[in-house]
């Protein structure tokens, strides 16, 4: 199993959805990040991380506020939002960010 520091380190984007069970309007984002994840396929790695489990990656990325979306590649963080965010939103980020890797 690829630890999170692997996968974001990776070649591959990586959408990071940080959430926690508690959190109402995190609970508005499964279904917006199966629709971007029925988009781009294989071409980006989305993944959650609830927050309340994994602290200490919380406070090494600043997340203050639920939902927080953060979009990595080789380690750099090109994106980030707080709140719900809409799946065409986080197309057009990846469209715009990665375009190269993602082919939008």
């Amino acid at each position: 199993m690829i630890s999170f520091e692997g996968h974001i380190n990776g070649d591959k984007p990586v959408l990071v959805d940080f959430f926690a069970e508690w959190c109402g309007p995190c609970k508005m984002m499964p279904p917006i990040l199966q629709e971007v994840k029925r988009q781009v396929g294989d071409r980006v790695t989305i993944l959650k991380l609830d927050v309340d489990k994994s602290p200490a990656i919380s406070q090494q990325f600043q997340v203050l506020a639920i939902p927080t979306i953060i979009l990595f590649h080789k380690g750099a963080i090109l994106w980030r939002k707080n709140g719900v965010t809409s799946a065409h939103e986080i197309l057009s980020q990846l469209s715009t960010h990665l375009a190269p890797v993602y082919g939008g």
